[in-house]
């Protein structure tokens, strides 16, 4: 095999590693080889990527396309740069060809293959079927060589369509790269990412349960915990543990203090295992009279050896398929029962996940939960409390409605924009349709990139809404205290806002919202209900519009939200941490029944 391609792979085994110093100095060596090969330049402009020196990572590109002017991974690099750099259109410019390049390579190379091989089978001269057989090992190489690039570029304009609002791109792009790395652990973290961004999107729940269970496939070596010697008395203090990346400045923080603060310390101990990094929002959440155990940074056995030795009856997975996802270490089976909540609004697809936290409004008692493959377990009110200021102080209420100064009322969503489908963008522009006076404002991240905000254009063009009535505002760290320039707030579906919800209601903003179909198109009406706002939530797009209309219409009635909603709220059930935790112990205390009874005596 040539000692170029050798030197290549060594190279992608110390990307695999985490290693770009090591790429670079494999980079080194194949220039001195040949300086006039292309690979040379082009894996140090890689390295340099990943070192975060992106103009070092141009201008080798550049030279190594100046050598070769095809060259797959500097061109790789440089959609990276793009993507780093949030400029979207190049990013999708260069990697759309790089991905559709490196397809036809792999096409290429494996028809030759096959030919290679019916040369050895026709084999007639002696000497020649060894000849064949390292030309076979060479291409099989090349094609290794060139699913990693794909593998890479997938994953760049993954994340770049999702920030554009296109998860459902995102999701294939993630699934197809997950299908091209021969590390497991690897391909099981781009599935469950795959697994997140499938949400975005309308699915049946028997889709959405099949195309989850996949991902226990990744698992299918795993060996579970013994839990033979476990205590099975039913009415035993439990021992609670929750795991999460998330004890941190997070979406999460905003629901996890009722489970550290307001639990039943009689009959419950509470142990964080918190696999993430540390932050002021951390040890706010480490004051309270729980067990700690910090594991950010502790390889996969480490980690669950320590959970395993604390011998929890239930562990609570806070994280579902989000970012930095617990569920490997979930799969290990660390307590004789596991149950996911909170983080996550679908089902996790994982053997090792006993039961799902949800509510009645959700998933509806009399309904079958075909979308999961847990068992249910519902609280009585929403399954989620919200409780803030752990992250920051809470600003004042705005209590003067913006439509008592403006004459005008102003809608406005604030949620991550890949929730905005194209049916919300219908059902917004039907809303301003019937007010042709009222203003539309989007805030968040993509509003804050200058292609960002090109893209959203576009596509708002595309479906012919007033654009002149559209404020496009970027993400800061004051968006709370913006509310107050807000009448109505309009939330997204199928994917509901959760966090979103629960602070526009906060800052006193009423929020219309649409009940869907599944546990995570019903979240913000759950929110809704628990708050007592049943009056804002709508059964089907048409009724949205008339609730938003109907709202908007009336300056007394949007003034009275504003003036009183914060009052309200804190007096809810959405923000009644010690009934919360009641309803979630009952839970608990039902999957521990549930284990007890089909465990041997």
């Amino acid at each position: 095999m040539d000692e170029k391609i050798r030197r290549i792979a060594l190279a992608e085994k110390f990307f695999a590693d985490g290693d770009p110093r090591g790429m670079r100095a494999v980079a080194r060596e194949v220039f001195d080889m040949n300086p006039k090969s292309a690979e040379g330049p082009a894996i140090m402009a890689e390295a340099a990527l990943y070192l975060g020196n992106f103009d070092e990572a141009e201008m080798l590109a550049h030279d190594a396309l100046l050598l070769e002017s095809n060259n797959l991974r500097a061109r790789l690099v440089l959609g990276g740069i793009a993507a780093e750099k949030f400029d979207l259109k190049e990013e999708f410019s260069i990697l759309r060809k790089v991905i559709d390049d490196s397809r036809k390579n792999i096409y290429t190379l494996k028809n030759s293959l096959l030919e290679s091989r019916r040369k050895i089978f026709a084999v007639k001269k002696p000497g020649e079927s060894g000849k064949d057989v390292a030309k076979e090992n060479e291409i099989e190489m090349l094609v290794s060589l060139n699913k990693k690039i794909l593998c890479k570029a997938l994953c760049f304009i993954s994340n770049g369509l999702y920030l554009a609002g296109d998860p459902q791109a995102a999701a294939d792009s993630l699934r197809e790269a997950s299908t091209l790395t021969d590390n497991e652990e690897r391909a099981a973290e781009l599935y469950s990412k795959h697994l997140f961004f499938r949400n975005y999107r309308g699915m049946s729940p028997g889709v959405m349960k099949e195309t989850a269970k996949k991902y226990n496939d990744f698992f299918a070596n795993t060996i579970p915990f013994s839990h033979a010697k476990h205590n099975y008395s039913p009415n035993k203090k439990l021992k609670i543990g929750y795991i999460s990346p998330d004890f941190r400045q997070h979406a999460v923080a905003n629901f996890v203090l009722p489970l550290l603060k307001d639990f039943d310390t009689d009959n419950f101990s509470v142990t964080c295992y918190n696999t993430g990094k540390r932050d002021s929002v951390t040890e706010k959440l480490k004051r309270n009279h729980v067990s700690w155990r910090d594991l950010n940074g502790r390889n996969l056995r480490t980690i669950t050896r320590i959970i395993s030795e604390d011998k929890p009856d239930i562990l609570v997975d806070l994280s579902g398929h989000t970012q930095n996802s617990c569920l490997p270490i979930m799969a290990f089976k660390l307590a004789p029962v596991q149950i996911s909540a909170i983080g996550y609004t679908a089902t996790t697809g994982l053997n090792a996940t006993d039961f799902f936290i949800s509510d009645k409004v959700c998933l509806p008692e009399p309904e079958q939960s075909t979308g999961f493959t847990e068992k249910i377990l519902r609280t009585q009110n929403c399954c989620l409390c919200y409780a803030p200021g752990v992250i920051r102080d809470m600003p004042p209420a705005g209590v003067k409605a913006p439509v008592l100064k403006n004459g005008f009322v102003t809608f406005g969503s604030f949620n991550n924009f890949a929730k905005v489908s194209d049916d919300v963008l219908y059902v917004w522009r039907a809303i301003l349709d019937e007010l042709p006076d009222a203003v539309l404002v989007i805030k968040n991240k993509i509003c804050s990139i200058e292609s960002g905000r090109e893209i959203l254009l576009e596509r708002l063009k595309k479906l012919s809404f007033p654009v002149g009535r559209v404020e496009m505002r970027p993400y800061s760290p004051d968006y709370l205290e913006q509310y107050r320039d807000i009448d109505i707030a309009l939330d997204t579906f199928p994917y509901n806002g959760g966090l979103t919800t629960c602070e526009a209601l906060y800052m006193g903003v009423p929020v219309i919202a649409l009940r869907g179909r599944s546990h995570g198109a019903r979240l913000a009406a759950s929110i809704l209900t628990s708050a007592d706002l049943k009056e804002l939530i709508a059964q089907n797009q048409m009724e949205y519009v008339k609730k938003a209309v109907q709202v908007g219409k009336k300056k007394e009635l949007i003034a009275g939200y504003h003036a009183g909603l914060r009052e309200h709220l804190l007096k809810s059930a959405l923000m009644d941490s010690r009934g919360y935790m009641s309803e979630l112990e009952k839970c608990y205390r039902e999957a521990w029944k549930i284990f007890c009874e089909k465990s041997p005596e």
